[in-house]
């Protein structure tokens, strides 16, 4: 017994401390809700995300995971279309930056509904990648950078749905 704890307890002392260290401060378990992300990631679809991309900047088309205040103890899954300062345009389902027309390949569907929002400092303009269905910005309105918890999402189930989600 002596010789199993001194060869076997450091090591899952170890592994707890270091799986506790990793979703403090590095991972986000996250479950996709819905179907707001299709087709690039579908209701379901396990995985973590990067809450130290957060340190390297948010940037545009980057998928993050946002703690919604309205919805008890939920989290969302969005893309980010507008940065701070920007004013972002939708006209005949075509994405503006400060009146810059912007191509969004990840979409399947391009219908988007006409509006036009202009974001303040420390405001995040994120949009569901399946537009019609999406309960994002247009209802929350902008996400502040603390209601960002994280960023980048590497799916690791169902395996069929496995990658990396920028």
């Amino acid at each position: 017994m002596k010789k199993f704890i001194k060869e076997y307890v450091p090591s899952i002392i170890g592994a707890i401390v270091l799986a506790f260290f990793l979703q403090a401060f590095i991972l986000f378990p996250c479950v996709v809700d819905g179907t707001s992300m299709d087709p690039n990631l579908k209701n379901d679809d396990f995985g973590y995300s990067f809450k130290i991309a957060k340190l390297f900047g948010i940037n545009r088309f980057d998928i993050v995971v946002i703690n919604v205040d309205d919805v008890k103890d939920k989290m969302i899954v969005k893309r980010v279309i507008g940065l701070p300062n920007e004013t972002i345009r939708y006209e005949n389902s075509k994405l503006y930056v400060d009146g810059e027309y912007i191509e969004e390949p990840f979409l399947n569907s391009k219908y988007t509904n006409d509006f036009i929002y202009t974001l303040g400092d420390n405001e995040y303009f994120c949009l569901g990648d399946n537009r019609e269905v999406s309960r994002d910005s247009r209802y929350y309105g902008p996400f502040s950078i603390d209601e960002i918890v994280s960023a980048h999402i590497l799916v690791v189930y169902p395996f069929s749905d496995f990658g990396y989600n920028k």
